[in-house]
């Protein structure tokens, strides 16, 4: 074995952590549960225009029709069926949110990279551009440029991309000032290897599973940042996302009608796609960071090591 092969870390090892990483992952059942669930709504979102019972251009009923066997989730103000277009709604939801997750871990991770490898000046003005953008409300801001650019679903993906990184960058450089420092990246260093080869071949993988960690978490912001400016009326009136559908429904006086229907499933479905992200996020960050699991102890889980001995043997 040469001299070399000490100094840098195989492909082998990096290969064995992330399955031990998937087996952490898949031993949690807030993470089987959370993926099966997002798998299962990103298949119906792919496949809506052949599942979907009905076209959602054309009445079926009267309007706010109460479910029935043949429309179980009832009817919308246009008579038109509430299941498909919850279908068709969360295929634009999901493409939002992960156009606009995608759009914000590359500006995050990439300045989270440069930041926390380069240091020195590159890391105090980075984060300082990080700071600024942090102290900045998302929502109001997300409004603002929302109705200067116009409702747009491109400029929806945008606004929430380039509003979004800024935890992610935080996270990233904190790993990668810590990976930076590790005896393999220094004597890959001392041997010539060039930045760009050190922090594709040790530094990101190191950071990967938690950028994808930060990811899933990521799209349950931005699926919520998107149905907050869709029902504020920001979104593209051409395209029908979950938002839209609580937007119209509030427009159109559904409560007052008693037609709850026409608002609570999309809100349902958007609880959902939270719900399921989160448990997925939290169990990758919990078998990133053992430590974490400090913060979920609970009357259930926690035991105390039974003493042995009785009376001054106990102490």
């Amino acid at each position: 074995m040469s001299e070399a092969s000490f100094f840098v870390e195989s492909p082998e090892a990096g290969t064995s952590s992330r399955a031990q990483l998937f087996r952490k992952v898949r031993r949690q059942r807030g993470a089987v549960i959370g993926s099966a669930v997002l798998v299962a709504l990103i298949l119906i979102a792919v496949l809506a225009p052949w599942i979907a019972p009905y076209d959602i251009h054309t009445q079926v009923g009267n309007p706010f029709d109460p479910p029935s066997w043949s429309h179980p989730l009832g009817l919308d103000d246009g008579g038109i069926d509430m299941l498909s277009l919850l279908m068709w709604a969360l295929r634009i939801s999901l493409v939002v949110g992960f156009a606009a997750t995608f759009v914000s871990m590359v500006i995050g991770g990439s300045i989270g990279l440069a930041s926390g490898y380069f240091g020195g000046k590159t890391d105090t003005i980075l984060m300082r551009i990080t700071d600024y953008f942090l102290v900045i409300p998302d929502v109001p801001l997300m409004i603002v440029v929302a109705a200067i650019w116009g409702p747009s679903l491109f400029h929806i993906i945008i606004v929430i991309g380039i509003l979004l990184w800024t935890g992610t960058a935080r996270v990233i450089r904190a790993q990668v000032l810590s990976v930076r420092e590790r005896a393999y990246v220094k004597r890959t260093r001392a041997l010539g290897a060039g930045h760009l080869r050190i922090v594709t071949r040790h530094v990101l993988p190191q950071v990967a599973p938690l950028l994808i960690a930060n990811t899933v978490l990521t799209i349950a912001v931005a699926v919520f940042d998107e149905t907050a400016l869709s029902f504020l009326g920001l979104s593209d009136p051409s395209r029908i996302s979950l938002g839209k559908l609580i937007e119209n429904g509030f427009e159109r006086a559904a409560i007052s009608a008693g037609a709850w229907w026409a608002i609570v499933w999309p809100g349902v479905l958007v609880a959902i796609i939270i719900l399921s992200c989160s448990l997925l996020g939290g169990a990758v960050e919990d078998a990133l960071n053992p430590r974490l699991r400090v913060a979920h102890l609970s009357a259930r889980t926690f035991r105390l090591r039974p003493l042995v001995g009785r009376g001054k043997e106990a102490l």
